[in-house]
C-alpha cells in the first residue's frame, strides 16, 4: 500500500543528484576579475588576444587564477581587488599602445569561482541582479526633438527628389529645425508640388501662407509620436546589439516613461568604462569612393585631399578618399544578412527601405565601375567597412556587396550593419554605482533571512509532527535544492525580490505538508489504521493541495505577465517555487515516508505528534 516502485525512487535519486551539482557552483561566490572586449565594431576580438593578455601579465609579475576566452570577451580571474587593479593597467598598456585611440575595452568585472569540473558540466551560479552583484545603473534621456529634426531632415530630401523626379521646378528649399519652406515662382506650380506631397508624404502638414508662393511642411502630430515611439525603440534595440556583443552577463535596458531608458551593467565596476560601453553605438553612411587624378595623388603623399573629400582607412589598412556627400545611412538600412553571391563566394546581402531603393537606383545607375564605400561611425571616428565596385544598377531595394571578404567577414560585416544607429541622441542624466561590497552585504542578509525562516520552520514541524516533521523538513530542503538548481540551469537573473519569493516559497511549500499531516493525524483520530491513515493522507490531500497551489500560480503568472522590473523578478521565482513545492511535498516527502513505514506490515503506530481525540474514542491505533 505504502510502496514506491524501485523507478520513482529512481526519479528521485536523480533529481537529488542534479539539484546538488546545479546548486554547487552558487555557493563558490565571485572573484575579481579584468575583462578585454572589442573596442571597435571592425575589429573582432579573437583567441589571439588570450596569448597577449597572459604576456602583460607575466611581464608584469602577475599571476591569474587562468585567462580564457568566453562568448566575445577574454576574462582573468585574480585573488584579490588590488592585484585586478594592477592587471587591468599591465593589460591596458599592453592592448592599446595609443589611449587616445583604443583598440580593446579593458574592464573591472566579476566572475564565478566555480571549479573547472563543474564548469564542463554546464553547471553555472545564477546570475545575480545589480543590487546582488554590483556595477553601474545609468538613466538617459532620448533627444525626441532631435529624433523629429532628423525625420524632419529626411522630409526635406524626399521632397527634393519627388519634386526632381516629377519635374516640378521650385526656388529653394530651407529647413529650419522641424519645419520646411519650399518656394515657387507661380502658385500654379506650388498647386502642382502641394497635390503630389499630400498623395506622397502623407505625415507632413501642408500649409501656405498668405500673398507668398510658398508651402510650409511640418511633421504632423500623430506622426511625430509615432517618429518618437521608433526612436526609442530602434534605441533601445541598439543598445542591446552593443551591450550583447560586449559580453556583459544579463544587463537590464528598459523604456522608462516616454523618452527615458535605464541601463544596468551588473558586475561592472568601472563607471569610465561602462560609459565606453553606451557610447559604442554606430553610425552607418555610404559614400562614394573619388577616385580622381587628385585622389590618387593624396594616397601617394604627393598631393592635398581634395575639397570636398575625406581621408579613411580600410580594415585592411589602405588608405581611402571617400566623398563627403552621404548618399545613404543607416536608417535606409532594414536588414543585412551574410550569403554567397552567384560565385558562390561570401557575400552581404542587405535589403533597403523604400527611400533608399529609389536613392541607390539613381546612384549605382549613374556611377558604375565605380567604388561604393560603406562607412562606420564611431566615437566620431569613421572606417571603412567595404569598398565594392559597382557592377551594374541595382534597383528592388536588394543590395549585394561581395568580393575579398571571408565567411566569417561576411557575418561579421553582416551584423555591423544591422546593429544601425541611434535614431536620436541620448546623454546620462542619472549614474549610480553600486560596489561589491554592498552587493555582498544584500547577499548576506537575504541569504541569513531565508536561513533564519527555514530554521524556525524545522524546529516547529519536528516539535508540532515528530517524525513526520523531520519527513516534511527534508523535503522543504529538498524543495529549496530543486528551486535553486532550476534558476541555475535556467541561468535566471536574481535579485532582492528574487531572494524575498524564496522565503515566501518556504512558507508555501510546508503548508502542503501541515495539510497531508493533518489529513493523516484525522484518518488516525477516524479510526484508521496507521498504514491505512497514511494512504488517505496523502490521496486525499492532494486535491486541496493542488487547488491551493494552481490558483497562486494563476496570481504568479498575471505578475510575470503584467509586470516588470522587479515585480517580474519576483513572479519567475514564485512561480518555479510553486511546481516545485508541488514535487517535493508530495512526491519525495511520501518517499521518506514509505521507506520508513512502509515495509513494517504490522504497524501498531506513527510518530505524528499528539492525535486529539474524542473522549469516547479507545481505539489504540489512532495513538501517536
Amino acid at each position: 500500500m505504502n510502496r514506491y516502485p524501485w523507478w520513482k525512487y529512481a526519479i528521485l535519486a536523480i533529481a537529488l543528484v542534479v539539484g546538488l551539482i546545479y546548486t554547487l557552483p552558487n555557493f563558490f561566490g565571485e572573484a575579481p576579475a579584468v575583462q578585454v572586449s572589442s573596442g571597435k565594431s571592425t575589429l573582432k576580438l579573437t583567441d589571439a588576444v588570450v596569448p597577449q593578455v597572459e604576456s602583460a601579465l607575466q611581464s608584469a609579475g602577475i599571476t591569474a587564477d587562468f585567462v580564457q576566452r568566453e562568448g566575445n570577451s577574454v576574462r582573468a580571474r585574480f585573488a584579490d581587488p588590488d592585484t585586478q587593479l594592477k592587471a587591468r593597467d599591465a593589460i591596458s598598456r599592453a592592448l592599446n599602445p595609443d589611449p587616445a585611440d583604443p583598440s580593446y575595452i579593458v574592464a573591472l568585472n566579476l566572475v564565478s569561482r566555480s571549479p573547472a569540473w563543474l564548469t564542463r558540466l554546464h553547471a553555472l551560479p545564477m546570475y545575480l541582479g545589480l543590487d546582488l552583484r554590483g556595477g553601474v545603473h545609468f538613466l538617459l534621456q532620448v533627444d525626441m526633438q532631435g529624433a523629429l529634426t532628423k525625420r524632419a531632415e529626411t522630409a526635406a530630401g524626399d521632397i527634393r527628389a519627388l519634386l526632381r523626379e516629377k519635374n516640378i521646378r521650385h526656388a529653394g528649399i530651407n529647413r529650419d529645425g522641424q519645419r520646411i519652406e519650399i518656394a515657387f515662382r507661380d502658385a500654379a506650380t506650388l498647386e502642382s508640388a502641394r497635390a503630389l506631397l499630400a498623395d506622397q508624404q502623407p505625415d507632413l502638414l501642408l500649409s501656405t501662407p498668405a500673398g507668398e508662393p510658398r508651402l510650409v511642411a511640418q511633421i504632423r502630430p500623430d506622426a511625430a509620436k509615432r517618429v518618437q515611439e521608433q526612436a526609442l525603440k530602434q534605441n533601445i534595440t541598439t543598445l542591446h546589439n552593443r551591450i550583447n556583443e560586449l559580453g556583459v552577463a544579463e544587463p537590464v535596458i528598459q523604456q522608462q516613461g516616454a523618452d527615458r531608458v535605464v541601463v544596468q551593467l551588473p558586475g561592472v565596476q568601472d563607471t569610465a568604462k561602462a560609459k565606453d560601453i553606451l557610447g559604442r553605438t554606430a553610425t552607418l553612411e555610404v559614400r562614394l569612393v573619388d577616385d580622381s587624378a587628385e585622389a590618387i595623388a593624396a594616397l601617394t603623399g604627393s598631393g592635398p585631399v581634395p575639397f570636398g573629400t575625406e581621408r579613411y582607412v580600410e580594415r585592411g589598412g589602405q588608405p581611402l578618399i571617400v566623398k563627403r556627400q552621404v548618399i545613404l545611412t543607416g536608417d535606409n538600412l532594414t536588414d543585412a544578412q551574410p550569403g554567397f553571391d552567384q560565385n558562390h563566394e561570401p557575400a552581404v546581402h542587405l535589403t533597403l527601405n523604400d527611400r533608399g531603393a529609389r536613392i541607390f537606383r539613381d546612384v549605382t545607375r549613374e556611377n558604375v565601375g565605380k567604388r561604393m564605400a560603406i562607412l562606420l561611425f564611431e566615437k566620431g571616428k569613421g572606417e571603412v567597412v567595404t569598398a565594392p565596385v559597382i557592377r551594374d544598377e541595382i534597383s528592388g531595394g536588394r543590395v549585394q556587396i561581395s568580393g575579398r571578404m571571408t565567411s566569417e567577414e561576411a557575418a561579421d560585416t553582416a551584423l555591423l550593419l544591422r546593429a544601425g544607429s541611434l535614431a536620436a541622441p541620448m546623454e546620462i542624466i542619472e549614474e549610480r554605482t553600486i560596489g561589491p561590497s554592498l552587493g555582498a552585504d544584500n547577499i548576506a542578509k537575504g541569504f541569513s533571512s531565508v536561513l533564519y525562516g527555514f530554521i524556525a520552520i524545522a524546529i516547529f514541524m519536528c516539535v508540532y509532527y515528530a517524525l513526520f516533521g523531520v519527513f516534511s523538513t527534508l523535503a522543504l530542503a529538498f524543495n529549496l535544492l530543486l528551486l535553486v538548481a532550476v534558476l541555475s540551469m535556467l541561468q535566471a537573473t536574481l535579485t532582492l525580490p528574487g531572494i524575498a519569493a524564496i522565503a515566501l516559497v518556504l512558507g508555501m511549500a510546508i503548508d502542503s505538508n501541515v495539510l497531508i499531516n493533518e489529513r493523516i493525524r484525522e484518518e488516525l483520530r477516524n479510526g484508521a489504521a496507521p498504514q491505512t491513515a497514511i494512504h488517505h493522507g496523502y490521496e486525499r490531500a492532494f486535491a486541496t493541495i493542488l487547488d491551493s497551489n494552481v490558483t497562486t500560480l494563476i496570481a504568479g503568472l498575471a505578475l510575470l505577465i503584467f509586470g516588470s522590473g522587479p515585480v517580474r523578478g519576483f513572479a519567475v521565482v514564485h512561480c518555479l517555487g510553486i511546481l516545485t513545492s508541488m514535487f517535493s511535498s508530495v512526491m519525495f516527502s511520501r518517499a521518506l515516508v514509505n521507506l520508513w513505514y512502509g515495509r513494517q506490515k504490522k504497524l501498531k503506530t506513527v510518530a505524528i505528534g499528539q492525535v486529539w481525540r474524542p473522549e469516547t474514542d479507545a481505539n489504540p491505533a489512532a495513538q501517536a
